[in-house]
């Protein structure tokens, strides 16, 4: 029996009219369609230095379109856990402006500042004089082993002042990040932790372009990473190696932050840096170190303390195929454009 009347075989001469080869054709059309759909998946080159240290800086990461898609909606408001997941335009973010901006906030912002990364210091500091938390009282802390970088000195705007703490030069990118976390503990100790309530670390290499308003105030305030947002969970980088205590099971995480941006209550930030730093530690003397490096603590820490508020992929951005459309970018990395841009 015949699938449909125009596949009835002739009883003739075989003849085909002209709408039996549209129809023919339109078949094999959606034959073509969903096979190919099948197999449809999707890459990025990854930039970002854990794909570096992970030996995956000339490869790529794949992973099946249909997957992605069903993972998680592109912009949801609240996480499994039912922290606040925060998009600076969204009415839940416009009430969280509102609820702090009458609460005379004090808030700091962190970035460490050593060697060749003097050069960013003095666009990041008049981005966030435009951008981070206007009209609010904020003083910036910046850890550098050159004060000098910092002359002749940046006019700030009221409410606003800048505090230069030295530290020892530590050349090389891997030898910051072992050190980053106790630096921040110490900082925090003194003499951050009696002059704000708030603070937040951020890379040096970075421009805030958008506003970012009282909407990521939180206890403990995390962002998620732009070029894993949305990815499957088997998909992040997470530390695998179990003699390391960033090591992260399979059955553990649910998203994958960024270290560029975090931040929260001073008290949450100590706990988070000391904890964070003692890990590092801990490795060093076993004569391991996490391939992801200071960000692959962080994100052990934050699967045992989830954020009471994350951060969308506005708050820290660059380029990614993997990441959502997002129509506001807030804070973008400098570094990474430069990188793209010399290639």
């Amino acid at each position: 029996m015949a699938l449909f009347p125009f596949f009835k075989k002739p009883a003739g001469p075989v003849r085909v009219t002209r709408i039996q080869l549209v129809l023919h054709c339109f078949l094999l059309s959606l034959i073509i369609y969903f096979l190919h759909g099948l197999k449809a998946a999707v890459s990025v080159e990854s930039s970002h230095p854990i794909f570096h240290s992970l030996g995956m800086d000339r490869g790529r990461v794949t992973t099946d379109m249909a997957v992605i898609k069903a993972t998680a909606p592109k912009t949801p408001l609240e996480t499994p856990w039912g922290a606040p997941l925060v998009w600076g335009d969204t009415r839940k973010s416009i009430w969280r402006r509102a609820k702090f901006a009458n609460q005379g906030t004090h808030t700091g912002l962190l970035a460490v500042v050593l060697g060749t990364y003097a050069q960013f210091v003095r666009r990041f500091l008049s981005s966030a004089e435009t951008h981070f938390l206007p009209g609010q009282m904020v003083t910036y802390y910046i850890l550098t082993d050159n004060p000098r970088s910092l002359d002749p000195p940046i006019e700030l705007g009221p409410k606003r002042q800048l505090k230069v703490v030295p530290v020892a030069e530590l050349p090389g990118w891997d030898r910051l990040a072992r050190r980053r976390m106790a630096l921040l503990a110490d900082a925090i100790r003194n003499p951050i932790g009696s002059e704000v309530e708030y603070i937040f670390c951020a890379d040096i290499d970075q421009e805030f372009v958008a506003p970012v308003g009282e909407e990521i105030l939180g206890d403990l305030v995390a962002t998620l990473h732009p070029q894993l947002y949305g990815m499957p969970r088997n998909a992040f980088p997470y530390e695998v190696e179990e003699v390391s205590s960033a090591c992260v099971e399979e059955d553990e995480g649910d998203y994958y932050y960024t270290s560029e941006l975090y931040g929260g209550l001073v008290s949450e930030m100590y706990r988070l840096a000391r904890a964070c730093s003692l890990l590092i530690l801990q490795d060093q003397a076993n004569g391991v170190m996490a391939r992801g490096l200071e960000e692959s603590y962080l994100n052990r820490y934050l699967i045992d303390h989830r954020p009471t508020c994350v951060l969308s992929p506005e708050y820290s951005w660059w380029d990614s195929a993997l990441a959502p459309d997002v129509l506001v970018q807030r804070l973008v990395s400098l570094g990474r454009k430069q990188k793209r841009e010399s290639m």
